[in-house]
């Protein structure tokens, strides 16, 4: 009787709510994390005021953001860290929560062009959260007045998420929450219950908790030994189809000045496309996607820039790419449910539209050995792994270099995140963009956030300056790239699609209530 008790008392902090442990991938990114490597994600948003029926203000924001607090769980909870890594941390509740410690109100130094705006991002993604407060921070930014793309009066918003709380597809959640469909915005109704924070439980109770967690644990370790059992027998069942042409596997990535250690500061820059474009580009190669289109404008960005630095290897390049296992009953939650694959990127094609037809060929592979895996697999597994041991492990792969001695993991994380295909609006000022940012850590010094919003398509770029001081560069060899890409596609004649498969009338399809933003759908 006592232990069940004292287990449902400890999981609360001692009251009626209920403090949620992060699993074992949301560990992962605080385990990550160190001084040169904070592990947040970010979205810089560009709004246009002309659509809206009163001048933009900071207060105003404010007031709006202060109703939509209990749209998202992320905006109140803070990590309870358990002493020594013995277990994985907890979301509570902020007793001390201060909404006016999470928003600040900057303004881009002259000339208030894009190189000071990017030089600005770039500093404030440079400095890890402060990990006794909820887990963001949100950024007005005025004095956009010369960076030419932006209507005149435009101003931006800076949102800066640990990646403990969220993943890609979950961030959409928190950009839903803090805008709307039309510009005369919308009701927004308030809680139905009151919020009440968590009492934080003490150094004493969460290692009694911690002691009873570890009563099951082992029992918990037997149930995940028997699925990753029957996982392996039915994988190596289907290995067969990959003997003779395998995708890449980990550490087989040639080594590139992309892969070594990091430095603490960050360097971020960006370009919007049109997505139009990049889908008449994929009707070049049949069966390609856009995905695969985007795979092939930054393997040629990645072309240029190493053959720059004198640095391009014979092997292709290999690059991490995130896939979502969220389904429809984990929408709306905190945390990261994601898995991902390997895929060899075609660095070594000169020729574009020859490149992008190695890709397509390259991710249909990766993403039949991801199915033979089951996508979730990794994810479920993170969890059996000691944060003890996962914590030290972290830090002395910082602080030997071992980054340095071994081929790398992969050489990049390329990660697509498909947006709504609608305008939307905050305080009445439309969305105009939206460019995104990723964590980078010791031996993957690159990340490109790729994100689709009603008609344009984002690339963002992060690094560090030690690895990419010349990012701006990178960034054009992005432009010069979808503009190659383009013009040999347009050489093409295209055939015509087929038409597109009936949906199964027996699932309906989902739709939005009134007030709320539609289903997001995958761009192909």
């Amino acid at each position: 009787m006592f232990p069940s008790v004292a287990y449902r008392v400890l999981a609360t902090g001692g009251r009626n709510g209920a403090m949620q442990q992060l699993s074992g991938l949301d560990q992962g990114f605080l385990t990550l994390e160190t001084a040169n490597s904070p592990m947040h994600i970010a979205g810089l948003c560009f709004y246009d005021p002309a659509t809206a029926s009163q001048p933009f203000s900071f207060d105003l924001i404010r007031q709006g953001i202060e109703k939509r607090l209990h749209l998202a769980r992320t905006f109140r909870q803070r990590l309870v860290e358990v002493p020594l890594h013995l277990d994985r941390a907890y979301w509570a509740e902020d007793p001390e929560f201060d909404l006016d410690y999470h928003l600040r109100h900057v303004a881009v130094p002259s000339p208030g062009d894009w190189k000071s705006l990017v030089t600005m991002v770039s500093r404030i993604l440079s400095h890890p959260l402060d990990r006794t407060r909820p887990l963001w921070e949100f950024y007005v930014i005025e004095g956009l007045d010369k960076v030419d793309w932006l209507p005149p009066g435009s101003f931006a918003t800076l949102v800066k998420i640990h990646h403990a709380a969220i993943d890609g597809v979950s961030s959409n959640d928190i950009l839903f929450a803090l805008t709307d469909l039309t510009p005369e915005g919308r009701n927004i109704e308030p809680p139905r219950k009151r919020w009440v924070p968590d009492r934080i439980p003490s150094t004493r109770q969460l290692l009694l908790r911690t002691a009873l967690t570890n009563v099951v644990a082992p029992f918990k370790l037997i149930e995940g030994g028997a699925r990753l059992a029957s996982t392996v027998i039915g994988t190596v069942a289907r290995l067969p189809q990959y003997r003779e042409d395998p995708p890449p596997a980990p550490f087989q990535a040639p080594k590139t000045p992309l892969n070594v250690p990091i430095s603490a500061q960050r360097v971020w820059d960006g370009a919007i496309f049109s997505l139009d474009t990049v889908k008449r580009i994929r009707k070049a190669v049949p069966g390609a996607t856009v995905n695969d289109v985007v795979l092939t404008v930054c393997a040629g960005a990645l072309r240029r820039w190493l053959e720059k630095h004198q640095a391009l290897p014979d092997k292709p390049l290999v690059a991490f790419a995130p896939i979502s296992v969220r389904n429809e009953a984990e929408k709306g939650t905190q945390g990261n449910q994601v898995s991902g694959m390997l895929v060899s990127i075609a660095t070594d094609i000169a020729e574009p539209l020859q490149r992008l037809a190695a890709v397509k060929h390259n991710t249909e592979k990766s993403k039949g050995m991801t199915h033979a895996i089951g996508a979730r697999t990794l994810t479920d597994y993170t969890r059996f792994v000691p944060s003890a041991t996962a914590a030290l492990a972290a830090r002395l792969y910082t602080r030997m270099k071992v980054a340095d001695a071994h081929n790398p993991l992969f050489n990049c994380v390329i990660t697509n995140v498909p947006g709504p295909q609608i305008p939307l609006y905050t305080l009445g000022s439309q969305l105009t963009a939206q460019i995104g940012y990723g964590p980078i850590f010791d031996g993957m010094g690159l990340l490109i956030a790729i994100f689709s919003y009603n008609g344009t398509l984002s690339i963002g770029v992060s690094s560090c300056r030690r690895i990419m001081p010349d990012i701006g560069d990178f960034v054009d060899f992005l432009r010069r790239s979808l503009d190659e890409l383009e013009a040999a596609a347009k050489a093409v004649p295209l055939a015509p699609e087929p038409p597109p498969a009936a949906a199964p009338k027996s699932k309906a399809k989902s739709r939005a209530r009134p007030g709320e933003i539609p289903p997001v759908e995958t761009v192909a």
